[in-house]
């Protein structure tokens, strides 16, 4: 199994989440986040001073998937979430050693 975990552009959550839906990605978990990275912030204009922060707004899915479908999870993402420009995000792909269901005690990749 592997934990996958993709920071993206907020505006393209919706896009990237019937994406998923449409190859079979049951469930995910998606938390508003900020960072920075080689975009390095904004300026921005608040009651007429200008300010500028390097924290922007970003979205973080994490999905747990079966082996056989990791990479068209990352894939499928790579290709919704892109607007070829700079600040898109990244991808982690991570080994996951056990799941659970709690509500059924299901382990494994029967838990996903």
């Amino acid at each position: 199994m592997k934990f996958i975990i993709a920071i993206i552009k907020p505006f393209k959550l919706d896009e990237v989440r019937e994406a998923l839906s449409a190859i079979g990605v049951a469930g995910m978990t998606v938390s508003e986040v900020k960072g920075f990275g080689r975009q390095k912030g904004q300026t921005e204009i608040y009651r007429g001073a200008e300010y500028s922060t390097n924290m922007l707004p970003k979205v973080k899915i994490e999905i747990a998937a079966a082996d056989a479908i990791a990479d068209q999870v990352v894939e499928t993402i790579t290709q919704t979430a892109s607007t070829e420009s700079i600040g898109d995000g990244k991808i982690f792909v991570l080994d996951l050693a056990s799941a659970t269901r709690i509500r059924t005690a299901e382990t494994g990749e029967t838990a996903l």
